[in-house]
Formats: C-alpha cells, structure tokens, sequence
C-alpha cells in the first residue's frame, strides 16, 4: 500500500482495536464503535464484478428482476448471512414521489429487504440521513409503507445518532457518522442514479454523503474528493443502483417528470467504482472523465476498466 493512500474502514477498525478506545476517545473525542462489522469485507473479497439487470419485457416485475441480479452474482446468501443485522442505505433524501426518480425506488428497496429476510438476516433496517423533513420523505417515497409491510425498521436520522469518527480520508478527517451504518453487520448501498449540479452525476459512491452528519454543505466544496473520502469509509458489503428510472436533467431534486428517462436497469457490483462506472454509462458519459470515478480508481476503491471485471447481464 502506497504511504498516502487513505487507510481503507477494514483498516480503521484493525488499528482501533489494537488501541485503547478510551485514549483515543479521549485525544480526539471521536466514537471508536467497535461493534463495526469486519464480515463486512469478507463478502467482498475476491474479483470484482458488475451484474446489469435489465427489464425488457413489458410489464415486468422489479422483484423479479432484483432477485435475478442477485441470483447471478451468486445469491443473496453469499452476501448476508442468518443472523445478521442488515442497514439499507437508499437515497431517499428528497420529499418527490417514485417516479420523479429523485428518490430510490420503494419496490427495489422492498425487494431488498425481502430477499435479506429470506436469507436469514435477523433485523433490517432502512437508514438515510435526509435533506427534506425525514417523515415527508418517508411518507412521499413510498419507504414508509415498505417499512411497514416488510417489519423493516425505519431510523429517524436524529443528533443522537451521530457520533464522530475518524475517517482517514484525504480531505476528511474527523466527522459525524450515521452511528446505524457503521453498528450494522452488513451494509447494502441502494443509490438512484441521477445528474448533479456539481458532481456531474450522483450514484453509489455519492450515497454516503447521506451517511454522515454535520456541516454537509462543506463536502461540496471538494466534492468529488469528499465522495471518495466517504465511500472508503463506509465500504459497503455489497452495491445496488437502481436505474430503473433515471433523473438526466435538474439533479438531484428534480420535480418534473420530464427530468426522468425510464431505463428498467438495475446495477449490482461489490465494486463501488465499476457499479459506478456501469452507471455512468447510462447517461453516455465516459466514467474516467467523472471527478469521484477516477480518484476512486486512484485511491484503491475499485476499477472502471471493464476487462478487469467479471461483467454479466440478464434479462427479464
């Protein structure tokens, strides 16, 4: 590893245990949070891949087509195990109905949920830190009533469940965290891919701003920086980008359905930099030109050179 590449979540949490988490909450005033899951790598390692499920039918079913991504990537099985305590991490930060698409999709997210319920998981839970009011986005984006009929637990993004952590970014040092999505054992990233007024797009990578507190208006001011400081922390078990619609125009809040190209196309990848990568190409650009894709590869997060991925597609 090269001396300034930044210490990856894994690492973190190796070195944390290794020191007195007293000391060290007292000298920085940062939350070890050693309940951080290490199986959390595990369920990563080996060759990155890219699944792309596509909907090509009419009339298809979301369901379907998630269970089918997972099935090609080896099975949700492979990726949660029984007993596991599950956080969901979807974009939900705007107060927009489903299909504005500013929003991940309430049936992708309850495909989630169920297919870690089948396999096992003991408590799933559904955390964002949103921009709007958090009970109007639950309410507009149909993620309440997925709470409700799946017994998925909804977390209110709160002070109190902020707790400051070192990031060994290298722009972002100490920060407040989402506590619920370093507690978890396993994490699934379920960004809505869209445009963004500074960041050119926004995806998996850039979901992770919803996973911290404090002052976010600062992380604009080197975004794509701060977007790969963030996503080597939180380094997710496994990515899910639902592009079934896609916002192409006045990202990321939207409004209007004009905004919103249906693409039926859902991303998976335990590479957030390919499943990225994979996204970009959806609105036609290339991934190397995008700011957080090419330092992602940089720093170590993955790769946006195909032909080192194993890359699948299927269809519905």
């Amino acid at each position: 590893m090269k001396p300034n590449h930044p210490i990856t979540r894994r690492q973190s949490l190796k070195k944390i245990a290794r020191i007195s988490a007293s000391l060290a909450g007292a000298a920085l005033g940062v939350s070890p949070l050693l309940s951080h899951s290490l199986a959390r790598a595990s369920s990563t390692a080996g060759k990155g891949f890219v699944v792309e499920g596509i909907g090509s039918k009419e009339g298809y079913k979301i369901k379907e087509l998630t269970r089918k991504v997972f099935d090609a990537a080896g099975g949700i099985g492979k990726f949660v195990s029984k007993g596991d305590v599950v956080v969901i991490k979807p974009n939900i930060s705007w107060a927009r109905r489903p299909e504005l698409a500013a929003t991940t999709n309430p049936e992708v997210v309850e495909a989630v949920i169920e297919l870690c319920l089948d396999a096992g998981a003991k408590k799933v839970r559904i955390a964002d830190h949103t921009i709007h009011d958090a009970r109007r986005c639950f309410a507009l984006t149909g993620v309440g009533l997925v709470a409700k009929r799946t017994g998925a637990d909804l977390v209110f993004p709160r002070s109190s469940l902020m707790k400051r952590m070192k990031l060994h970014g290298h722009r972002l040092d100490v920060w407040p965290v989402f506590v619920p999505l370093v507690e978890a054992d396993k994490v699934i990233s379920l960004p809505v891919a869209k445009v963004h007024g500074l960041s050119t797009l926004t995806l998996g990578m850039k979901n992770w701003i919803g996973g911290v507190g404090g002052r976010r208006s600062a992380l604009h001011q080197d975004i794509h920086q701060s977007i790969v400081d963030l996503a080597q922390f939180f380094n997710p078990t496994i990515t899910l980008i639902d592009a079934t619609r896609i916002m192409i125009t006045n990202g990321p809040s939207g409004g209007s359905p004009s905004d919103v190209a249906v693409k039926n196309t859902l991303i998976l990848s335990n590479d957030q930099v390919a499943a990225d990568a994979k996204a970009a190409g959806l609105f036609g650009y290339d991934p190397g030109k995008i700011g957080f894709i090419r330092l992602g590869q940089k720093w170590g997060l993955g790769t946006y050179e195909s032909q080192k991925l194993i890359q699948q597609r299927v269809m519905l």
